[in-house]
């Protein structure tokens, strides 16, 4: 009893009958797992994560009468708790930023959820990021190859000691408050060193530093 107390409380949304019943196989093959709903569309999800509270949201992006990422927002928004892996089959760096600014931790695809969604369920309910290793080796490859096809400087070499440090904490989707405990300075301090952050590395959302740090291999 105890056990099934401090499991970590799973939905899983697929429209495939076929895959949620492999994916729930592989997830409570792990005794500290327990998927406590299932979801065939995006509606049923949000109604099912509003009516059983799950630590970890594992949800398919294409699914009907609400997709997996509108319905990944209004979890994300209604349930803060709540942490999202996004399953797809598409791997372009527009999927991963749209998962990551509706608030999705994790994002899978589908050919590699077996070998991956274990390790990215315990990562995302620790508060860290998770990605496919295909999706981190793309956006390090995009991104080696738009250095050289600029011919300019790495932005991250413009970056201070102290910057690159909150760059990871905050790609590690700690809040101001948490990193300006951790390093003892001051919540106003972790805003203007964030500001700049935004500034020198063109970025315009905690999406776009997430899926940076990615690229930079800063998380992976």
């Amino acid at each position: 009893m105890e056990s099934k107390m401090s499991a970590i409380r799973i939905l899983l949304a697929d429209d495939h009958t076929i895959m949620r019943r492999g994916l729930r196989l592989l997830i409570e093959s792990q005794p500290e797992f327990c998927v406590v709903a299932e979801a065939s569309d995006g509606r049923q999800a949000v109604q099912q994560a509003e009516a059983t509270m799950p630590d970890v949201a594992v949800m398919d992006i294409a699914m009907p009468n609400l997709s997996g990422i509108e319905a990944a927002q209004r979890i994300a928004t209604a349930q803060p708790a709540t942490a999202i892996v996004i399953l797809s089959m598409h791997s372009d760096e527009g999927y991963v930023l749209r998962a990551l600014k509706v608030g999705a931790k994790g994002y899978l695809l589908k050919d590699s959820a077996e070998g991956d969604l274990i390790e990215a369920i315990k990562a995302v309910h620790q508060g860290k990021t998770f990605f496919s290793p295909e999706i981190s080796k793309m956006l390090v490859e995009d991104y080696v190859r738009e250095i050289r096809a600029r011919g300019t400087e790495d932005t991250y070499d413009l970056l201070t000691s102290r910057e690159r440090e909150i760059l990871q904490l905050l790609a590690e989707r700690q809040s101001n408050k948490d990193i300006a405990l951790a390093l003892n300075i001051s919540v106003y301090t972790i805003e203007t060193h964030r500001r700049n952050l935004h500034e020198k590395l063109n970025l315009h959302s905690l999406a776009e530093l997430i899926l940076y740090a990615v690229r930079k291999g800063i998380i992976s």
